[in-house]
């Protein structure tokens, strides 16, 4: 009785939606695309708004495709078979997720399109289409190059040089060193987001056979290695600011810290406790979203 009254009760099934929707993580399409255009401002002194919020519009909608796509894809190996807020397994409807995520697809790009079609220029459609085949080959078959260990490294480039450089170049098209420092930084703290996703998923990734760097690692190494990459994070910060690639009020990026020291701290301290990692990568989100609101906000005021 009791166990039937908790499957029929609407309280657990919209906690599993929007665990499964994952709101917060669509700073992770913003982001990039705010940096970057942060960027061109600092150069320019000049936005085009109506280019930056139609890419902005796109960003979000290819997210989605990814993100549906992975949940497809992941069903089809079996890894997600106790991930309750998986849309696949929410819904049991594979064939229709798919595509409702192509159609995201379709209009993400046709707004890039656009940019390309009003710029007369096709580079950013074409590092865009780069991004989403980088995003393909994450869980994609035949590649799956996310169960060889290789998904931070694909999110790195795809988020931070690409995404980001791609957002300076819809406003100014051209480059800028200021633009890569920060690309680099934006695809470090998008992966971190990836990385510590892993801790709380380590029996099922190894039942599947997917060799992420937590498990070729261990969560020891892992939760040691932590640290070090946010250091670089602040390290690259600095540096930028003293090149002048960065005014000095990007220091205000100091003022997540305590996020980072969170994180970092946290899992160290329970890296092999999985019951109490599953919401480790929102602290990830949230270290993601103050360090690029931070360096957006610098480098406009």
């Amino acid at each position: 009785m009791v166990k039937s009254l908790e499957i029929d009760s609407p309280k657990p099934s919209r906690k599993l939606w929007m665990a499964a929707i994952k709101l917060p993580m669509y700073s992770v399409a913003i982001i990039p695309i705010a940096t970057g255009t942060a960027v061109a401002y600092r150069n320019t002194g000049a936005i085009n708004w109506s280019i930056f919020l139609t890419f902005l519009f796109s960003a979000v909608l290819i997210l989605i495709w990814e993100n549906l796509c992975n949940d497809v894809f992941d069903s089809e190996t079996g890894i997600d078979v106790n991930k309750a807020h998986s849309v696949v397994n929410l819904t049991g409807k594979k064939n229709l997720i798919f595509a409702i995520a192509n159609i995201c697809l379709l209009l993400g790009i046709s707004g890039v399109l656009a940019i390309s079609w009003i710029q007369q220029d096709l580079v950013v459609v074409g590092t865009i289409a780069i991004c989403c085949f980088l995003g393909y080959v994450y869980q994609g078959p035949p590649f799956r190059l996310g169960y060889q260990g290789w998904g931070e490294v694909l999110c790195f480039f795809a988020f931070g040089p690409l995404g980001v450089s791609a957002a300076y170049y819809s406003q100014t098209k051209s480059w800028s060193v200021g633009s890569i420092s920060a690309a680099i930084i934006v695809g470090i703290i998008t992966s971190l987001i990836l990385f510590c996703s892993h801790f709380n998923q380590v029996a099922d990734d190894l039942a599947a056979g997917k060799k992420s760097p937590v498990v070729r690692l261990g969560t020891r190494r892992s939760a040691q290695l932590l640290p070090w990459l946010c250091a670089v994070v602040y390290a690259i910060t600095f540096t930028a600011i003293a090149l002048n690639f960065f005014p000095i009020w990007t220091a205000i990026i100091l003022i997540s810290l305590p996020t980072a020291w969170k994180l970092c701290t946290f899992i160290g301290e329970n890296h092999d406790r999985a019951e109490l990692l599953l919401n480790c990568r929102f602290i990830a989100v949230s270290l993601h979203f103050i360090v690029g609101s931070c360096l957006g906000i610098s480098l406009i005021f």
